[in-house]
């Protein structure tokens, strides 16, 4: 059926807005103190990073005895040096969330003025919505949009926003229902705010040369604009409240919000809704006390300045191949830490609600992801010396690196203590050998230090769990939200237990990912599986088989060493044994409405859905029912479409001074062989196949081919 809709051109006039390439080597210009930064950041620094040293060298100097107390040795001391590069990484994360429960039982919100209960004053000037798309289910990304142009509306505001869909799409079908989608939506909208689509050939820069050619090609006309992910839904007066927030903060160049993990259906994805509901708060409000207006930015659900992204967020092109030169894959944190250094604020708002995204169903699918973000992040290692940062924006480079190298390092440490207790049970100590000393060779390990080591070890990781507990059983509406005080905490007992017990196959995940990375592995850039995880049990067992025939090997030579071994290895062990009845069980939505029904695990927005949530959890439901199609097809049969289409292709090729487009000619070729569009489709690759949808003499031939009669006109 044709869809209802005029074939006007998809974009606006265009404003350009310079943004260059900045560089990491040349210093900048001095960068001055934000006016919006909060006061006695140093000392708020001081609590959270000197606690965590003091914390990190306790625990190191009883871990010392612990190894080492008998005497120094080479082992003893390597355990040693692992251990306190691990305990700092989880001490750190303690300091800051001991911070976040008391800024949460201390003060409710405010910065910036974001929950100012005035009046909300007139804006001034535009601002844009960006969603950056790439092979998405348009049925999905056109319902989270409409739910939040309608949320804006509602406000009265609608006016002063435009939606912008930025597709970098390669897939030649799901550009064709993208455009198909598009005027759907346009038509269902009548009135503000606006809404535009764009879509890039050349997907040069990935998802930050995405929103980069908007800046130069329309940045001009927008004071701020919104970045939104592909599953992103927010609330109207959560983005007004935003824009209003930069407009009476003239320093500050991006605002990043806590947006809440919704809509999980499998296990595994109400296990993550359920960490950050309970979870998040706690981390971000410590987080945003101590990093202040040196913030970090997450790559969605943020506002940024538009001018101040164009001057000093223009990434550079890393030296070398990839996977470590090229383009900077995490873009975000680089693009927070150059527009600091330019001098201009970053803030984390924890607390402003109406902010939502969706997490990924299945461990396999965090893996897939996790091997981009990993590469991305191992790329930083280029950026921490540019020239001109500051030191938190160099410090959340650093973590973000850390955050894939501990995986291995973990994994070092546990061999390692593995190897202790081989040593212990087939090595005689030798304390002295053929020479007098005073020390011994072999670490002998104190059990009853040891013991209390663990105790306290597990204290620090899991005491953060228990003041996020607290701090929501002392919330009305989040405590309400997760069924009460006592299906929260039974909610904290499951994802405890199932999170650790993912714990060792995750880390051999993460571990060869930076293996394959530093090897020279490229991730390349893949759509992102979204909703159920769709897996069969025949590709679980396949994924996951090695981790289960390591875990029961281990188990075995453990047992077979001594029963004290066995049992201290047991979380381990249980862990990688079961990796592939918990990797099923976790990615099964089947096991994640059965949680549901027994009222655990749940959040507030599963109980009382928000607005903009319900309308955009009804859209979807009503637009998924669209039956796939071929594009080809599509285009010859829906003249209307057809027009648009036609109406937003590049300019043709200039012979003599662009490249021959290889994909084309050989595309062209095939149509003038095939005898019908199904045979076209079927010789066609997926490159080919976009390339003729990309031109005016592919699309004639198509509609020769499909017998229509009158051919599209470029206007």
């Amino acid at each position: 059926m044709a869809v209802a809709a005029d074939t006007s051109c998809a974009l606006p006039e265009e404003a350009p807005l310079a943004m260059p390439a900045q560089s990491l080597d040349r210093p900048p210009r001095p960068a001055r103190r934000p006016l919006s930064a909060p006061r006695r950041m140093a000392l708020r620094r001081l609590l959270v990073i000197g606690g965590a040293i003091l914390l990190t060298l306790a625990g190191g100097e009883e871990m010392y005895w612990v190894l080492n107390g008998s005497g120094a040795s080479v082992l003893g001391l390597f355990i040693l040096v692992l251990f306190v590069v691990l305990f700092a990484w989880i001490a750190l994360a303690f300091t800051s969330t001991l911070a976040g429960f008391f800024c949460m039982l201390r003060r409710g919100g405010g910065r910036l003025g974001i929950h100012d209960p005035a009046p909300l004053p007139a804006l001034i000037g535009r601002t844009a919505l960006l969603m950056p798309i790439y092979n998405e289910d348009p049925a999905r990304v056109m319902a989270g949009l409409q739910a939040t142009a309608e949320s804006l509306a509602a406000t009265g505001r609608g006016t002063h926003f435009d939606c912008f869909l930025l597709s970098d799409t390669t897939d030649p079908d799901a550009w064709i229902a993208e455009e198909a989608a598009f005027l759907a939506l346009r038509e269902r909208l009548d009135g503000p705010p606006r809404i535009f689509y764009r879509r890039r050939a050349p997907n040069t820069g990935r998802k930050a040369g995405n929103i980069a050619e908007w800046v130069r090609r329309f940045g001009g006309a927008y004071r701020q604009f919104l970045i939104l992910d592909a599953d992103s839904v927010m609330q109207g007066e959560a983005v007004v409240r935003l824009a209003l927030a930069m407009q009476r903060h003239e320093d500050v160049g991006l605002i990043q919000t806590l947006p809440t993990i919704v809509n999980g259906r499998t296990l595994f994805a109400r296990l993550q809704q359920f960490a950050g509901h309970v979870y998040g708060p706690l981390i971000a409000h410590g987080i945003a006390w101590w990093h202040g207006s040196e913030g970090n930015y997450w790559g969605h659900n943020a506002m940024i300045r538009t001018q101040a992204f164009a001057e000093q967020a223009g990434l550079p092109r890393l030296p070398g191949k990839p996977p470590f030169g090229g383009d900077i894959l995490s873009h975000d944190f680089v693009e927070a830490a150059l527009l600091r250094r330019g001098g201009w604020a970053v803030h984390m708002i924890p607390d402003l609600p109406g902010s939502y995204e969706e997490g990924p169903p299945g461990l396999t699918d965090v893996a897939i992801r996790d091997r981009r973000w990993c590469q991305g992040n191992l790329q930083h290692g280029a950026v921490l010396p540019a020239r001109g940062l500051h030191w938190v924006s160099r410090l959340h480079l650093l973590m973000g690196i850390g955050s894939y190298i501990t995986a291995p390092l973990w994994l070092v440490f546990l061999l390692s203590g593995l190897l202790i207790a081989l040593q212990s049970r087939f090595v005689p100590p030798e304390y002295f050998g053929d020479t007098k000393s005073l020390f011994p060779r072999w670490p002998q390990v104190d059990p009853v230090l040891a013991k209390w080591m663990f105790i306290g070890t597990m204290a620090v990781l899991l005491l953060p769990k228990l003041l996020a507990w607290i701090a929501l059983s002392c919330d009305t509406a989040s405590r309400r939200g997760c069924g009460g005080v006592l299906r929260a905490l039974l909610g904290v007992l499951i994802e405890t237990g199932l999170g650790g017990l993912l714990a060792p196959v995750t880390m051999l995940i993460q571990t060869g990912t930076v293996f394959s990375v530093l090897t020279g592995g490229d991730s390349g850039w893949n759509a992102q599986r979204r909703g159920d995880s769709g897996l069969s049990f025949g590709q679980i067992w396949r994924d996951y088989r090695r981790f289960m025939g390591l875990g029961l090997c281990l188990a075995v030579a453990a047992y077979a060493v001594s029963l004290p071994l066995f049992l201290w290895m047991t979380p381990v062990l249980l862990g990688l044994s079961l990796a592939v009845p918990l990797a099923a069980l976790t990615a099964s939505r089947r096991a994640g409405g059965a949680l549901r029904r027994m009222g655990l695990l749940q959040v507030a927005e599963e109980r009382a859905p928000p607005p903009v949530l319900a309308r955009a959890d009804a859209l979807y439901a009503k637009l998924r029912n669209t039956p796939a199609q071929d594009g080809m097809q599509r285009l010859v049969r829906d003249p209307i479409l057809r027009r648009y289409h036609c109406a937003q292709l590049p300019p043709p090729r200039r012979p003599g001074l662009d490249p021959i487009d290889v994909p084309l000619l050989v595309g062209l070729t095939k149509l003038r062989e095939a005898a019908s569009l199904e045979q076209a489709g079927a010789a066609l690759s997926r490159q080919e196949k976009a390339a003729v949808l990309a031109s005016d003499e592919g699309i004639e031939r198509l509609m020769a081919l499909g017998g229509a009669s009158v051919p599209p006109a470029r206007p």
